[in-house]
């Protein structure tokens, strides 16, 4: 990851990296290497987000098709 530093302004650039380091997910990865997961916790906590996900795609798709 590069971001340039344009008029000696350090602060917009880290700005900048910030922002792309949270689009990429770099700091959620972070936080979950923080520790050690276990292989089944992983794989429950990735099982538990698959679900959340697919329900929240569930209610978006009623939202539009005009379900409640």
């Amino acid at each position: 990851m590069q971001v340039s530093v344009r008029d000696n302004n350090v602060d917009q650039a880290l700005r900048a990296l910030k922002k792309k380091m949270q689009r990429e997910g770099i700091y959620r990865e972070m936080k979950l290497r923080r520790f050690y997961e276990k292989p089944s916790e992983r794989r429950a906590r990735e099982h538990a987000t698959a679900i959340r996900r697919a329900r929240k795609l569930e209610r978006k798709r009623a939202e539009r098709d005009g379900g409640v």
